[in-house]
């Protein structure tokens, strides 16, 4: 036999001799392996299941509270915390099919839970801020906010942030801690809005003239309301001109294209009338 035969069979007897072990161990312990084959394949079976169960009952859920009325931003938040409580059930349900002793498991993760907790104590800060938005509800879905320094229309509120959608289509996320500790302003929550206009006319322009002029215009305007009434009067005799303000109430949807209106068409209605509408200027005297 030549020698490369022989390191051959050499090491086939060597893998054979490391095997035997093992192998006599699987035939003495066959009901136990296959005991513990069976329970993890009915583990991995239960995970797969009910991880789909639990999307199912997730989206019945969302589906069930949207058409009960519920704010949307209610309804994500619900059925988002209710998967996850589902999906722990799940893991639970697996891991003491597979024989962990939940008693220590439990006893490992609240230790494990502590630890990350204190790591993560900003996070734990934006959920439970979360769960007070929630509650305390001071905008909804589709409300167009203004929070920590930032404005645009709330698209939904999830565990750790806020979403909001700019007027220029902007994705905002906003964590939920620094909404609650900010001030929030809400431009949706009332049904009507005022606008505040600040028209500036020369001191040689007759006031009584401008002021109706201003009364015309802004009456014309379909989309302005008759209550409140409209309020026009003198503001602030400046340096070099007459500031007059103009607060007419509208519905809050209309705010922005009847402000947009109002500022174009009093300014032609101005110069129509020949009321001269004053610029800064600097008036320079030589000696």
């Amino acid at each position: 036999m030549s020698a490369g035969n022989q390191e051959s069979t050499g090491q086939i007897v060597s893998e054979h001799h490391f095997f035997t072990p093992v192998i006599n161990w699987v035939n003495e312990h066959h009901e136990l392996v296959l005991s513990h084959i069976a329970n993890l394949f009915a583990a991995i079976l239960i995970l797969i299941v009910g991880i789909y169960i639990t999307g199912f009952i997730s989206r019945s859920i969302n589906r069930t509270l949207l058409k009960k009325g519920l704010d949307a931003t209610i309804v994500d938040f619900i059925s988002t915390m209710a998967r996850y409580a589902l999906i722990s059930i799940v893991f639970i349900a697996a891991l003491t099919n597979l024989g962990v002793q939940m008693a220590s498991f439990i006893a490992v993760l609240s230790a494990a839970a502590l630890a990350i907790g204190l790591a993560l104590k900003g996070a734990l800060s934006d959920f439970a801020s979360g769960i007070l938005l929630i509650i305390l509800r001071p905008f909804k879905s589709g409300d167009y906010v203004e929070v920590s320094g930032t404005a645009g229309s709330v698209e939904s509120i999830l565990l750790l942030n806020s979403v909001l959608k700019s007027p220029d289509n902007k994705h905002i996320v906003v964590p939920n801690s620094s909404i609650l500790k900010g001030k929030i302003i809400n431009y949706s929550r009332k049904p009507e809005r005022r606008i505040d206009l600040v028209i500036r006319v020369s001191y040689q322009s007759d006031l009584m003239q401008a002021k109706q002029v201003l009364k015309d215009v802004v009456l014309a305007n379909e989309k302005v309301l008759k209550q409140p009434e409209l309020q026009i009067g003198v503001a602030e005799l400046s340096n070099s001109n007459i500031n007059i303000v103009v607060r007419p109430w509208v519905k809050s949807a209309d705010y922005w294209p009847v402000r947009f209106a109002l500022t174009e068409n009093i300014k032609n209605a101005l110069q129509a009338a020949q009321i001269d509408i004053p610029y800064p200027q600097l008036d320079i005297h030589k000696k």
